[in-house]
């Protein structure tokens, strides 16, 4: 695993950590599963257009996130009940526009050394994360505890709420790199599930969910490393891109003979 895996790895967990804590006790610890594979659609078109898909997973997410915001509003329905939709007809497009090599990348993630667009892309996106949390953590508390007196100290609950469903979407489309739609889910939600019940207060919560976060991602990657189940650069073909085919030994043998007569 080289430094800047280990350093993706750490700033995706720490994002991880944070936005966990508060998608538990908002009571959506079974949103981020389903939320994870709404980027399927997008790594679809961003392999489609020969660009990075960690690019195209986010766009989606993204997108996604503003649509479950939307219909939340116009159905009158719970975030949950429209993630679930969401889910559902992005997952049947993913699987009409991704290959079967592809859609196992998606699902479990991909190896390779990450290119400097990509550090930077998850350095920038982790960074907001963080800040958001920061600047935002006492509106968020206070909402989780009455919408109705957060509207009263002039909290913007709907902006709040749209600008926590698309850090939520960013934070799953920093992981998808790395650990993929599946495992992704766990790491924002079994980190944060462990803090809650050692915590004694917020902040405690909150540092021990990134402790947590942080210590899985990168042990699970050493670990992964020492079996040899890294997937590195070489090892496959890319996705998006043809190999040509090689003549077989006894092609080349036989051409061989041909020649030399």
């Amino acid at each position: 695993m080289t430094f800047e895996a280990a350093l993706l790895l750490t700033c995706m967990a720490v994002a991880a950590g944070l936005l966990g804590s508060f998608a538990v006790m908002r009571g959506m610890s079974l949103a981020a599963d389903p939320l994870s594979h709404v980027a399927l659609p997008g790594i679809g078109l961003a392999l489609a257009l020969h660009s990075q898909p960690i690019f195209g997973a986010v766009a989606a997410l993204l997108v996604g996130a503003v649509l479950v915001w939307v219909l939340e509003k116009q159905a009158q329905a719970s975030t949950e009940a429209i993630i679930g939709v969401v889910f559902s007809a992005a997952l049947a497009v993913g699987s009409l526009t991704t290959s079967g090599e592809q859609l196992i990348d998606a699902l479990v993630g991909g190896g390779g050394e990450p290119g400097l667009a990509e550090v930077a892309f998850v350095l920038v996106g982790a960074s907001a994360i963080v800040l958001f949390i920061v600047m935002y953590r006492n509106s968020l508390v206070v909402t989780l505890v009455s919408p109705d007196i957060a509207r009263t100290a002039g909290v913007n609950v709907r902006r709040l709420e749209l600008l926590y469903l698309l850090a939520f979407a960013l934070t799953i489309g920093l992981g998808l790199r790395f650990l993929g739609v599946l495992l992704m889910g766990a790491l924002i939600i079994i980190p944060a599930v462990t803090a809650k019940r050692l915590a004694r207060n917020l902040s405690e919560m909150l540092l021990l969910s990134v402790l947590f976060a942080v210590v899985a991602a990168l042990i699970g990657a050493a670990i992964a490393a020492w079996l040899g189940l890294e997937t590195r650069t070489g090892d496959r073909p890319r996705c998006g891109h043809r190999v040509r085919d090689q003549p077989s030994p006894e092609v080349v043998s036989r051409s061989d003979r041909l020649r030399n007569h």
